[in-house]
């Protein structure tokens, strides 16, 4: 505890000479993070192997390129974006200007997720540094050989007085909470969100929480058969391809119309097929399940006779890989623990509806998810599911996308967390605007002051209505 007192009180006194508040010390540790990622990169895609079994073009896609290119964004626009800007003000108050600054909060806690421990954490990071903060990271120790990593490359290329590694178990986060922060980012499940969130109020500290939820996704019948080929691979890659399936955006289950469903189960399968091949255990392009304890928390939601009777694709396990077959299942028990909490694994339930109109009462009985998606043609249909349904983000015909534009907030609502980042959006997250107003000492508008009379009255109402000229007429005489 001492340590991380020391490490804490060290970061403050960094913050406190000013030294993260210039733009040029920002952009030297952009640059510096940016020469980390691309000098490591093979060391990355071995530890991302070690960790999760993930292959170096998914490792790419997923972390190392989602890092540089937040990070070359960052470097483009960090000046634009820590300038002060102007703010308009209301004829009453001239002559005065006013302007909003964007500030740094100061020393920030930034805890990573172990199945994205690379991205998870540098991506968060980028922002706290653009907006001038000093940082403490905590990556995932599910992650061991990327935290490990973390914590030996960081201190070699980025200002060690300002930006740290505490690695370690729950012990070490709690210790971590522990501490007075001025913002904390977490990123990880609702239970332990709610852990971070108690813990941040005991000091008022802001906090964004990126957490998960089961995200649906909505087919529609689609009648170009080119179309529906593009809509099968991108629910495959959208379920399986990150992490295989231990993703807070990747698709959960999916609603379609009880007509349409074993139409869908044979597309899928062929899909599975053709990027897995015969035997998917034997796939280099498959992650495996993080350890042994999620392993036996999925395998345990088979369990349910009920539930292992509605499979109709995969199912096997190989408990020595930490290796889960895609599984697909049709119609699971709605009250299955299945279909109450968040799967986060290979498993794919296909809940079927009378009528693709009726997913929107489905989606809206259920917590608000990280994201929607939905594969439709229909243009009425898709400002139906904009207008009566809330999640984090909506996506039409594709997955998985929103998350590496930075021009689109990214964040959740209600259990899914809340709070926004990426692009311009994490500088904003890590970042204070503070307005400025700039006042002289004439004209002194004497209503504004007591005694009170009925003359004054009409002046504040008049002042508050933006009726200048009848407000004018009156300062005249004119008006009564």
């Amino acid at each position: 505890m001492e340590r991380l007192a020391e490490s804490v009180a060290e970061l403050r006194q960094t913050f406190k000479s000013g030294k993260t508040r210039s733009v040029g010390w920002r952009k030297n540790q952009l640059k510096a993070l940016s020469e980390l990622v691309r000098d490591n990169e093979e060391k990355f895609f071995e530890a991302l192997y070690q960790d999760l079994g993930k292959h170096p073009v998914e490792a790419y896609r997923d972390e190392i390129g989602v890092v540089v290119k937040s990070v070359d964004c960052a470097l483009s626009c960090v000046e634009k974006w820590a300038a002060s800007k102007k703010a308009s003000l209301p004829l009453l108050f001239f002559p005065s200007r006013a302007e909003v600054i964007p500030e740094p909060f100061g020393v920030v806690l930034i805890f990573g997720s172990w199945n994205f421990p690379i991205s998870l954490v540098l991506d968060p990071l980028i922002g706290a540094i653009s907006a001038g903060n000093a940082a403490i990271l905590k990556p995932s120790d599910l992650a061991p050989a990327c935290s490990y990593l973390l914590a030996n490359l960081i201190p070699q290329y980025l200002d060690r007085n300002a930006v740290k590694v505490i690695e370690g178990g729950v012990d070490v986060s709690q210790q971590l909470l522990q501490q007075k922060w001025d913002k904390i980012f977490f990123t990880g499940s609702p239970s332990v969100g709610r852990i971070v969130m108690a813990a941040a109020a005991q000091h008022l500290t802001p906090v964004t929480l990126e957490l998960g939820g089961k995200c649906p996704a909505i087919v529609d019948t689609i009648s170009k058969t080119y179309d529906m080929k593009v809509t099968m691979k991108r629910i495959v890659g959208g379920k399986w391809g990150p992490c295989s399936g231990q993703a807070c955006i990747g698709i959960d289950y999916l609603l379609v119309e009880e007509k349409f469903a074993s139409f869908l189960i044979d597309s899928l399968q062929k899909i599975l097929r053709r990027f897995y091949g015969e035997n998917p255990r034997e796939s280099k392009s498959i992650c495996r399940i993080i350890n042994n304890h999620h392993f036996m928390r999925l395998k345990s939601l088979m369990k349910d006779p009920l539930v292992a009777d509605s499979i109709v694709h995969g199912g096997s396990f190989d408990e020595e890989k930490l290796f889960i077959e895609p599984t697909i299942l049709l119609n699971p028990p709605l009250d299955s623990e299945l279909m109450t909490g968040e799967i986060f694994g290979p498993l794919l339930p296909i809940i079927t509806l009378n009528n693709i109109q009726e997913s929107i009462e489905f989606i809206n009985s259920r917590p608000k998810p990280l994201a929607i998606y939905a594969f439709t043609g229909d243009e009425s249909f898709k400002k139906q599911i904009v207008a009566e349904t809330s999640s984090g983000c909506v996506v039409f015909n594709d997955t998985m996308v929103q998350f590496i534009c930075d021009t689109l907030p990214f964040g959740g609502v209600g259990q899914s967390g809340f709070g926004r980042y990426h692009g311009k959006y994490s500088f904003d997250t890590f970042s204070h605007e503070k307005s400025v107003l700039h006042r002289g000492f004439f004209p002194e508008l004497e209503p504004r002051y007591p005694p009170w009379n009925d003359f004054k009255l009409k002046f504040i109402k008049l002042a508050y209505s933006f009726k200048y000229l009848e407000l004018l007429l009156l300062l005249l005489g004119f008006k009564k």
